[in-house]
This record gives structure tokens, C-alpha cells and sequence, in this order.
């Protein structure tokens, strides 16, 4: 057995499932650098250790030590604690932060980063908050070290360390010691398989009540992700078998039962349709209070009719009979829902509807679900709107979290609320709209029932529609002047089951494989187009893509358009978080509302400046510049493609939207139509002919579980 002490120089190799390195190690004369090969999960360049192992002989690369045991020890010489801190295994710390650190600290760097690090504001340049956020960064990469050596221990990957450390910290490893399948409830991008695995390595048994009652739970929580409210009791047990295997089957209806008995089992049985506990109170409570806006006292019998028509002259308007009749229902009724395709004149109807409210003194209070809408109809009407979450403030309360502030015991100020792009709530947000409206409120729902349904759990406009309890207008005429444009047409044709045609403004290019469409999308974003449209590709163009993964998803595309669009140099600077580069001049999208910080979930902005040292950067939102330090990075992405769902409330110029049969289980009528309706000026079509007639074909879209429309009919 040989046994060496020294400095990692380089990290050839590491595998985030086993973690099975291969690295350079520096050591004293005479070895000089050894190369190592073995399990060594958390290994990073710079780090100081000692190992034990065997001399192998490699046929292609020579000479290799055959890790058996290995530690880290911490550097204790000048040159070690300087070397260790630049490696940029501390985030916040670069070279010459370091530098500083060493030069100011000597041999007591480490101890004042662990016991002391408020000392470092003793250091110029480092003020408090900077010292705070070193030191937390010291302690995080310490913690998650320590967590990575259990992960190890008990078989378990080793690349979640750093998701899991990030939401228990300190606590992590007694919490995957008490209940591992917290994890897949509440750590970002860890499902049920790799917490079952944990589990499994810890000794809980296949059968365990605990195991089968969570696997039920989380049939339910995937469910919702993908749009469901409830699931009917058969495919909720198909569901949960495939996640728990087969030998479960006999032992799963008395796990349900089981939850079913907990006061805290967090389920709710109704008839055959199972619930998580929230979405079935939120569901019943949504469809009560609807019931009561709906059957609220309310006078109409001072509406002039006159008024429209006033409305009109004034205003310059030649509303058609379906517009007028929207406008004459926000005078008349409680519960209104206007809904139509482009062109047919949505956002018209919405400013007589503010016109005609002003005539009776009242100023209408709008919203919308997204940043961008909200904007956009702020600049279509004249009025202010704001986000649905920040209407209803949204924001830190003390000992309590992140939560809504207005509600039944704080309402909001207002007769009448008008809310976009309708399509886009899910339950959970119009639940806490409704808590939050006066009790004399007037509610309009304005939206394409056509496009995309929303992102969360239920499909609230279409439910409002089929209950038959609101005052519905379908608008249909669309106007000349929409009439003119191929977008429009081609937007109806593709609602009604027609391949769109190629004319003026909407164009279909065929190019078969893969690698083709790449080619094609990219020379018409850097070449074509921006000649074509006199424009920016930055500004006015806009890739979307139906999936995330794949060749020609959105993480692929970005890669590829970022290099075309925004290729390294010199003259700009960049930094690396995970397996993405974020570069000076980088187009990038907010994926999280940030209310601290005014930006929210698909506002897009430039990076604008980067501090790689520091591990800062600066995003410019439409003038605006907004600092993120280092663990606010997973808060951005690229956005030179984007998914449809995601650019939804928006518009952009131009739209390039690939349409291929790797995006299979994508083509789908409504997602089409959605990603078509969001250009403005030219619609590019790039891909497979056969793959748009499946979208154009593909009407079902995803049936999602709901009991909302059925328990408004029942109301009374």
C-alpha cells in the first residue's frame, strides 16, 4: 500500500453517479504529479488530501494509483491556503480575493472564514455584505462536502449533494436519516426514484407502509404537475405501481386507507376521485366562492344603453355586435368571460369596457398572470395592470414565509377586476384571487380558450366556460385589418384543423433531418431574417421550441444559437454555473418571480456586465439593471429559445418554431396554435410537413382531471 499527501492540480474526469475520478495530484520530490484513479466524490482541483491505494499500469496512460481510502485535510501553508481558495471551490472567492484574503490573514485565513468572518471586513474593498456571502459560501462548500462523504457511504449519487444541502443545509443528513422521501416533496429536480433509492440504502423496506403511503402521495403530486386536480382512484393506483412496482399491488389499498385515516395523511376521497388535501379544498372553496360572486346583490337598473353607444362616438370605436354585447355585460352582470382568437378585436373590447366603467365612475382594476402580459395590456389600454401576484402582494412575511397578503381578511380596493391572458391561471392562483375580491365585485375573464391551458393544476377558464354560470362571449368576427394577415388566418385555419398555407408574413421551410433544421433555424436567425426584417436577432426574433430536451430542445438550441449570436472573446467576460455559460451581451430569461427584486417568471433581459471574480452578474430588463450574486443563477436561463409554454402572455416580431417528429409527444394543436399567435409580424415554420399535419391534427391536447365546472352546476 502507498500513501501520498498533496495538492490536486486537475480533475480529468468525475462521474456524478458513483463519483469515480480520475485526477492529478502534486506531490513533494520526489514523485512530483501522481495520477489518480478511484471513487473520489467531492473532489475538486485545489483540494489538499491524503491517500492510500495501489500502483496499476494503464496500456494507454502509463502508470495509475489505485485509490482504496482517501481525505481531505486542509492546506497549512501559505501556498496550499492560497492555491485551495483560488480554485474556485468557494463561490465568491477568486484569485484575487484570495490573494487578499491570504496576504491580510496568513496562516489563520481558514480559521477566520470558519469562526470569524466578520473580521473580513478588515479587509478594504470588503464590506459586510460581501463578507457575509464569502463566509456563507465557505460554509456551504464545507457542509456539502461533509453531506457528499454520506451520499457516498451509503451508495447513493453524489451529484444532489449540492440541491440538498441548498434546502436543509446544516440539517441535511438528519433529515435523509428520519424521512429520505422529503426530498422528491422538497428538493428541486429530485423525483421519487432517487429518494426511493436513498431509502432503500438506508434499510426501509419495499413494503413499508411509510414507502407505499409516499409513493400514493407522490402519484398525486406528479399528477398535478402535469395539470390534473384530482385522479380517479384507477389510474391513481396504475400510477403509483409503476412507481413502486408491481409486488405493491395488494398492499396499496390499505396504504390509501391508511392515508386516508391520518389527520395529516394529506388526501381527500370523493366519490372515486382522489385529491391531495389542498386541491380539494381549494377546488370546493373556488366553485363556493364563484357561487356567491355570481349570486351576489347587485343593481343594474341605473345602465344607461345609451352609454355604449356614447362610448363609441367618443372614442372612436366601431364595436361589432359581439363586442358590444362583452361591454354591456361588465355593466350589467358579475361574472363575465370574453374569449376569442386573434384579431377579433379582444383588447378593443377591453378599452370600451374601461371607457363605459368610467361613465359610471368606476376606475377598473386590471391584471394578468405574467410580467410581460401585464405589460402589454398596460400599454394596449392606457392603464395600469398589474401581475396577479403583485395585485394580490405577494411577499415575505415574518414567521411566516412567502404568502399572499391580501385576502378575506385584507380584500382588495375596487368594484370591477378585469384579468388577461385568463388561460394561463391555474386553481391555486384564481383560489387566491377570489379570497382576495370585495364582496361587491365585478369579475371579467378575458382569454383564448384555444391556446396552451396553464402550468399549474387545472384548467380554470374552460371550467368557468363549461359550467354555463358566467356570462360568456365568444368573439368571433376577426377585423380587416387582421384580416390582412396571414398570422391571423393561418392561426383559425390551424384552430379548425387546416394546415396553415405559406403567404406574405407566415411561411413553412421543409428540411428533414435534424441537423438540417439546426442549419436552417440558425442562418435564418443570424443571416436571413435580421436582413429581412431590418432588425436585431436579439430583439426581434424569437425561437420557440415545443420541449426542453433533445437535439432540438431548448437547452440544445440555446447552445447553438448562443455561439452564433453571442460567440466568446476577449472582450467579454463570462462565468460557468453547472453546465451552462453565461456570457457578456447573452439574451437570458428570469424563470422565478423575484418580487424583492421587481423581476418575474419570463421577463427577459441582457447580461450586461459579468464579475467573475465575485461571481456576480447584471441583467438589463428593459433599461433596468438587476445584480444577481452567485446562488441567484439557477434564477436565470438562455433565452434565445424558449419553450412555448414559457412565452406565452407574450409577443415578439418574429417567431421561428421548429416542427419536428422528435417533439412526438408535443404536436398538438393548441401548442401550435399558441407558439403561431405570438408573432406579431412573420411566422417561420421550420421542420417535417408530416409533423405539422399530427399538430394540426392532434386536437385532444391533454385531458386534465377537474371537478370545478361540475361543482359551480351543482351550486345553487
Amino acid at each position: 500500500m502507498e500513501m501520498y499527501q498533496g495538492r490536486v492540480k486537475k480533475i480529468n474526469f468525475q462521474a456524478d453517479e458513483d463519483g469515480y475520478t480520475i485526477a492529478s495530484l502534486y506531490t513533494e520530490e520526489p514523485q512530483g504529479t501522481v495520477t489518480l484513479v478511484g471513487t473520489m466524490p467531492g473532489l475538486t482541483a485545489g483540494d489538499e488530501i491524503k491517500v492510500s491505494g495501489s500502483w496499476t499500469r494503464h496500456d494507454k496512460f502509463g502508470a495509475q494509483l489505485q485509490v482504496e481510502s482517501w481525505e481531505k485535510v486542509m492546506p497549512h501553508t501559505l501556498d496550499g491556503i492560497l492555491k485551495y481558495l483560488s480554485s474556485g471551490a468557494v463561490k465568491g472567492i477568486g484569485k484575487a480575493t484570495a490573494k487578499k484574503l491570504v496576504s491580510f490573514f496568513g496562516l489563520e485565513t481558514l480559521q477566520v472564514l470558519e469562526r470569524t468572518p466578520e473580521r473580513l471586513t478588515e479587509i478594504e474593498g470588503i464590506g459586510e455584505k460581501k463578507a457575509l456571502r464569502i463566509a456563507k459560501s465557505f460554509r456551504e462548500h464545507r457542509g456539502v462536502q461533509a453531506l457528499i462523504y454520506y451520499l457516498a457511504s451509503q451508495g447513493v449519487p453524489t451529484g444532489i449533494a449540492d440541491r440538498i444541502y441548498k434546502r436543509y443545509g446544516a440539517e441535511s443528513i438528519a433529515v435523509l436519516e428520519e424521512n429520505p422521501y422529503r426530498l422528491a416533496d422538497e428538493v428541486t429536480g429530485i423525483g421519487f426514484k432517487t429518494a426511493d433509492r436513498i431509502a432503500q440504502q438506508l434499510g426501509i423496506p419495499p413494503l413499508a407502509p411509510s414507502r407505499l403511503r409516499f409513493g400514493l402521495k407522490f402519484a398525486l403530486v406528479q399528477a398535478a404537475e402535469d395539470g390534473h386536480v384530482y385522479l380517479p382512484m384507477p389510474d391513481l393506483m396504475e400510477k403509483s405501481l409503476h412507481l413502486l412496482g408491481a409486488e405493491c399491488a395488494t398492499h396499496l389499498d390499505e396504504a390509501l386507507y391508511g392515508l386516508m385515516q391520518e389527520p395529516t395523511g394529506g388526501i381527500r376521497v370523493e366519490e372515486d376521485r382522489v385529491y391531495l388535501t389542498g386541491f380539494y379544498y381549494m377546488e370546493e372553496k373556488t366553485a363556493a366562492r364563484l357561487s356567491t360572486l355570481i349570486h351576489a346583490q347587485f343593481d343594474a337598473s341605473e345602465h344607461d344603453p345609451q352609454v355604449i353607444a356614447d362610448v363609441e362616438r367618443e372614442e372612436g370605436l366601431a364595436l361589432a355586435p359581439l363586442q358590444r354585447a362583452a361591454v354591456e355585460a361588465v355593466l350589467t352582470k358579475r361574472l363575465v368571460v370574453v374569449t376569442g382568437g386573434p384579431g377579433t378585436g379582444k383588447t378593443t373590447t377591453v378599452k370600451a369596457m374601461i371607457a363605459a366603467l368610467g361613465k359610471q365612475g368606476i376606475r377598473p382594476t386590471l391584471a394578468a398572470p405574467t410580467g410581460r402580459a401585464a405589460k402589454r395590456m398596460t400599454e394596449s389600454t392606457g392603464v395600469e395592470a398589474k401581475t396577479l401576484h403583485r395585485l394580490l402582494e405577494y411577499g415575505q412575511v415574518e414567521g411566516e414565509g412567502m404568502k399572499f397578503q391580501r385576502d378575506e381578511e385584507n380584500r382588495l380596493d375596487g368594484r370591477v377586476f378585469i384579468v388577461d391572458e385568463a388561460s394561463m391561471i391555474d386553481l391555486h392562483l384564481f383560489y387566491c384571487l377570489l379570497r382576495a375580491l370585495p364582496a361587491e365585485a365585478r369579475l371579467v375573464l378575458c382569454g383564448d380558450i384555444d391556446q396552451l391551458p396553464s402550468v399549474g393544476a387545472g384548467r380554470v377558464l374552460q371550467d368557468v366556460i363549461d359550467s354555463g354560470r358566467a356570462t360568456v362571449v365568444r368573439l368571433l368576427t376577426i377585423f380587416r385589418q387582421a384580416e390582412e394577415s396571414y398570422i391571423v388566418k393561418n392561426a383559425h385555419r390551424i384552430n379548425e384543423g387546416q394546415l396553415p398555407q405559406s403567404a406574405k408574413d407566415f411561411f413553412f421551410v421543409e428540411q428533414r433531418s435534424v441537423d438540417d433544421v439546426i442549419g436552417y433555424v440558425l442562418d435564418l436567425v443570424t443571416r436571413r431574417l435580421p436582413k429581412y426584417l431590418q432588425g436585431d436577432p436579439l430583439e426581434d426574433i424569437q425561437v420557440l421550441v415545443p420541449m426542453r430536451r433533445g437535439p432540438l430542445g431548448v437547452e440544445a438550441l440555446n447552445g447553438h444559437l448562443q455561439l452564433a449570436l453571442n460567440p466568446p472573446s476577449g472582450e467579454k467576460r463570462e462565468l460557468t454555473h453547472g453546465e451552462r455559460v453565461f456570457r457578456e451581451g447573452d439574451k437570458v430569461m428570469q424563470v422565478r418571480n423575484h418580487y424583492q427584486k421587481d423581476v418575474y417568471n419570463g421577463d427577459v433581459g441582457r447580461i450586461v456586465e459579468i464579475d467573475a471574480e465575485d461571481d456576480e452578474l447584471i441583467v438589463e430588463f428593459d433599461g433596468r439593471p438587476v445584480n444577481y450574486a452567485a446562488g441567484e443563477f439557477d434564477n436565470l436561463t438562455l433565452a434565445y429559445a424558449v419553450s412555448v409554454h414559457k412565452s406565452q402572455g407574450s409577443e415578439y416580431p418574429c417567431v421561428v418554431l421548429p416542427v419536428v417528429f422528435q417533439h412526438r409527444v408535443m404536436l398538438q394543436r393548441n401548442l401550435l396554435y399558441t407558439g403561431v399567435t405570438r408573432a406579431k409580424r412573420l411566422v417561420m415554420l421550420v421542420g417535417s410537413k408530416g409533423a405539422l399535419q399530427v399538430a394540426v391534427k392532434n386536437a385532444d391536447g391533454q385531458h386534465r382531471y377537474s371537478w370545478l365546472s361540475q361543482r359551480l352546476q351543482a351550486s345553487v
